[in-house]
C-alpha cells in the first residue's frame, strides 16, 4: 500500500509538540462551524434583554448640553479656565481656555422633572423609559482611539466588538438573518469597520453592515437564469470542497467561515427582503419616526431606527445605529442644535414603538458617544459661544428597556461638567453591565487567543449595580 508523504506542516500538526491538540481543536470547531455555529444559546444566567440596539452618537455628544445642564457655566462663561475649581485636566488645548456656557435652554420632563434640552419636544414623551448615567468615564480622547474602545473595549482596535461577543455568547433567534447588523451613517465612523468587526473571533460573528442609502443589501436577488436550486447545488459543491480541504488543512478555519457566510447570504435572500422593507409599515408609523419629513437628517435616522425595530422583532440579536456629526469644536449651537433635532422624532419614536410593540420589555436600548465634551474652550471670539473640546472625564450616556432602573438618573459630574464625581465607572464596567442585561458573564465569555484567555473587559471588570432594576 503506497501513502503520500506528509508535509512539513503536516507533520508539525500531528506529531509532538502538543500541536496535535491545536488541529483537533480547529477540526472541532468547523464541525461546529457545520452544525450552525450562530444557532441560540443559553445564556449564563436569567436576563429580560434578548436584544439590544446600540444607539451610537459618533464625534463625542455634549453631556452639558444634552441631559446634564450646568447652570454654573452660565456665570462663568466666557472667563479664564480654572484646573483647581474641579481639577478637569484640558484634553486638547494647552493655550489659554475659557469658560462657555449652554446656548441651550432646558425643560423637565418625566415624574422625576428631569432636565433635558429644550430642543428634545418628542424625548419628554419617554423619559421616564430612560435611565441616565453620569458616572461613566473614557480614557482616549482621540477619536478612533475612543470609537475602538466604546465598540470593543480596546483602544487599538483588533479585538470583537461588543454585538460580535453577544453574538458568540448566545448566537442567534433566526438563522436567516445575521446574529449582529450594523446601520451606518452616509460614511463610516473614525476607525471604519473594525468597530464591528469579529477580531480574534471566528469571522461568523462580525458585524453586517447595511448600506444607508438604496438597497440596503446589494443582490438579494439572483441573477436572471439562476434558480434556487442551482444556487443551493452550488453550494453543496463548496461544502464538499471545503471537507475535503479541511481534512487536510485542519489549521484553516477560515474557510468554513466563509462557506457558512455563503450559506446564511442564500438564506438572507428568502427572508431579509421582507424584514427590510419600511414600505410595509403604516405612514403614521412612518412619519412617527420623521421619514418623510422636511428635515432630511431625520428622515434617514427615522430609516434606520425604524429598520433596527424591525430587525430585532425579526431576531437579531444586536443592531448598533450610527449617528454622526457631534464633533462641534466650533458653533456648538448651531452644530449640536441640528443634531438634536434631527434625533428628536427618530429615537424617541424607537422607543415607543418598542413599548407598543412589548419589544421594550426584552430589548436593552443603549445611547452613547466615544466620550463627552469639556466645559471650556480654547477658542474666545467676541462673546459667542463657539464650541467645546473633547473630554474623557465625562460623557453623555443613557439605557432604556430590559432590565435597566428607568425614569431615574445615576451618577453625577461636577458643578462645571468637567469630571464625573459620582457613580463614577471606566468603561469596562460599562461593558460588564451591558453583557450582564443580556445574560452573560464577561468572566465566562472569553476566547483562547494569542496564548490566553481573552474577554471584553480585557482584564474584567465590575458590574454597575446602579443601573439594573
Amino acid at each position: 500500500m503506497l501513502f503520500a508523504t506528509p508535509s512539513r506542516r503536516e507533520f508539525l500538526y500531528n506529531a509532538g509538540m502538543g500541536l496535535g491538540t491545536v488541529a483537533l481543536s480547529a477540526i472541532v470547531a468547523q464541525q461546529q462551524a457545520r452544525a450552525g455555529v450562530l444557532s441560540p444559546k443559553p445564556p449564563h444566567h436569567a436576563a429580560k434583554a434578548r436584544h439590544c440596539i446600540f444607539l451610537l452618537m459618533e464625534g463625542g455628544p455634549s453631556h452639558i448640553d444634552t441631559f446634564d445642564p450646568k447652570p454654573k457655566l452660565t456665570s462663568l462663561h466666557m472667563t479664564k479656565f480654572q484646573k483647581e475649581r474641579n481639577k478637569f485636566e484640558a484634553n486638547m488645548n494647552t493655550g489659554e481656555r475659557y469658560y462657555v456656557r449652554s446656548p441651550f435652554e432646558f425643560r423637565r420632563a418625566g415624574k422625576l422633572g428631569i432636565e433635558i434640552n429644550a430642543l428634545l419636544n418628542q424625548f419628554t414623551r419617554v423619559v421616564d423609559d430612560v435611565c441616565f448615567f453620569r458616572g461613566l468615564q473614557a480614557e482616549s480622547v482621540n477619536h478612533p482611539t475612543a470609537m475602538y474602545h466604546l465598540n470593543c473595549g480596546n483602544q487599538f482596535g483588533g479585538d470583537p466588538a461588543v454585538g460580535a461577543w453577544v453574538s458568540y455568547g448566545l448566537g442567534t433567534e433566526n438563522e436567516n438573518l445575521p446574529a449582529f447588523v450594523v446601520l451606518p451613517d452616509v460614511a463610516y465612523p473614525q476607525g471604519g469597520a473594525a468597530n464591528w468587526g469579529n477580531g480574534f473571533l471566528p469571522a461568523h460573528y462580525q458585524g453586517t453592515p447595511l448600506r444607508p442609502e438604496g438597497a440596503p443589501i446589494l443582490d438579494m436577488t439572483p441573477p436572471t437564469g439562476v434558480s434556487n436550486q442551482r444556487q443551493a447545488a452550488n453550494l453543496e459543491l463548496l461544502k464538499l470542497m471545503e471537507r475535503m480541504h479541511s481534512d487536510r488543512h485542519p489549521e484553516h478555519a477560515e474557510l468554513a467561515a466563509r462557506i457558512e457566510s455563503y450559506e446564511l447570504a442564500f438564506r438572507m435572500q428568502a427572508e431579509m427582503p421582507r424584514v427590510i422593507d419600511i414600505g410595509k409599515e403604516t405612514e403614521a408609523t412612518k412619519a412617527m419616526y420623521g421619514i418623510g419629513g422636511p428635515d432630511k437628517d431625520a428622515d434617514a435616522l427615522g430609516r434606520r431606527c425604524l429598520l433596527a425595530r424591525r430587525l430585532v422583532e425579526a431576531g437579531v440579536r444586536f443592531v448598533q445605529v450610527i449617528a454622526m456629526g457631534w464633533d462641534s469644536h466650533d458653533y456648538i449651537e448651531k452644530a449640536h442644535g441640528s443634531r438634536l433635532r434631527a434625533i428628536d422624532k427618530p429615537i424617541s419614536a424607537l422607543l415607543m414603538d418598542l413599548k407598543r410593540t412589548g419589544l421594550l420589555e426584552e430589548t436593552l436600548v443603549v445611547w452613547a458617544g466615544e466620550f463627552g465634551r469639556s466645559p471650556d474652550n480654547g477658542i474666545r471670539r467676541g462673546g459667542e459661544v463657539w464650541g467645546r473640546d473633547h473630554n474623557a472625564h465625562a460623557m453623555p450616556v443613557w439605557l432604556a428597556g430590559a432590565g435597566v432602573k428607568c425614569g431615574t438618573i445615576i451618577g453625577a459630574t461636577d458643578e462645571v461638567g468637567g469630571c464625573a464625581v459620582e457613580a463614577v465607572h471606566p468603561l469596562k464596567d460599562f461593558h460588564v453591565t451591558l453583557l450582564h442585561l443580556l445574560g452573560l458573564d464577561d468572566n465566562r465569555l472569553r476566547y483562547f487567543h494569542a496564548g490566553r484567555e481573552k474577554q471584553l473587559s480585557q482584564v474584567g471588570g465590575q458590574l454597575i449595580r446602579e443601573l439594573l432594576a
